[in-house]
């Protein structure tokens, strides 16, 4: 089967303006007052309504809460078997499938700038490491008590986002920036909340910048001018911020995005290192098995072995 990416309209940078909600999942909604780029949808619902069956990508962020029961989620490439009180997190560009076999808890999609939109508590979330850390372990376990508290606020939460009463917006922010804080509770002690730094903003940059740019720009000079920073000022940043250099960020992208091409069967080897800016088809070889440890052909192969 070829996995072809669903077109999804981009986040809106008003982001609590009236126009459509960003939710992903097709013409009809249930919300009375258009104007949350927030939407909730219960896993039931999901899986009764779902219209994406094959892995796809979104330009919004996911948060899937699953309070009990069965089910996966592939995140680039990567299946999950979803547990009890577990959180996960999809963010824009990877491909994804989520698998709802029997489940109770809930789907939040949002756009990412809401994160970084001057708001406190959705700042708390990038600067306590919360969100990352939710996407270098996509299956987050969450106490029990904790894991209550979470549930009865998506339960407001859901209430709130399909009634028309009067604030209904105000009462919406205010959930959640709670559900967020209760998440920050979780790793209390284990996560270390900074403030805003001139590091984390090139950081973001930098990242944002690669994914425009991956295609085209392959060195980490080409960033540092467009940031206008040097590439050695650029390496000591993205190292102190991410534990890793810049060159590293860029390799890893690439070769995500040739990971991604290469479980559709129609594609050659050929054609994905012409789409991903390599004229050689050799030096792509190389570069792919120095990032990946294994060449193309045994990545295609293994893939296709396993969806077999």
């Amino acid at each position: 089967m070829s996995l072809q990416p669903t077109a999804v309209q981009p986040a809106r940078p008003d982001l609590f303006s009236s126009g459509e909600p960003v939710g992903p999942y097709g013409g009809h909604t249930e919300n009375k007052e258009k104007d949350l780029p927030f939407e909730i949808r219960t896993l039931d619902w999901y899986s009764k309504h779902k219209t994406l069956d094959m892995p796809h990508r979104h330009q919004h962020v996911e948060i899937v809460w699953v309070r009990q029961g069965e089910g996966f989620l592939d995140i680039n490439l990567q299946r999950y078997k979803m547990g009890n009180n577990t959180l996960y997190c999809i963010v824009p560009g990877q491909l994804h499938q989520l698998e709802v076999i029997a489940a109770e808890g809930y789907i939040f999609s949002f756009p990412e700038e809401l994160l970084s939109s001057g708001s406190d508590d959705f700042e708390l979330l990038y600067r306590s490491g919360l969100f990352h850390l939710l996407l270098d372990s996509p299956g987050v376990r969450v106490e029990q008590e904790i894991a209550d508290e979470i549930e009865e606020i998506s339960k407001r939460l859901y209430r709130e986002l399909y009634n028309g009463y009067l604030l209904r917006t105000e009462i919406i922010k205010r959930y959640i920036s709670i559900f967020l804080i209760h998440l920050a509770r979780q790793f209390e002690g284990s996560l270390h909340v900074s403030a805003p730094t001139r590091n984390m903003s090139l950081m973001k940059s930098f990242i944002s910048l690669i994914e425009k740019k991956y295609m085209y720009w392959k060195l980490v000079k080409d960033y540092a001018c467009e940031l206008s920073v040097t590439p050695n000022y650029l390496n000591e940043v993205v190292k102190k911020v991410s534990g890793h250099p810049a060159g590293y960020h860029i390799r890893q992208r690439i070769v995500l995005e040739a990971k991604r091409q290469a479980v559709s069967p129609g594609t050659s080897m050929k054609e994905i290192a012409y789409h991903l800016g390599f004229d050689d088809i050799a030096h792509f070889s190389k570069f792919f098995k120095s990032v990946c440890g294994k060449n193309f052909s045994d990545f295609r192969k293994e893939r296709f072995t396993r969806c077999a």
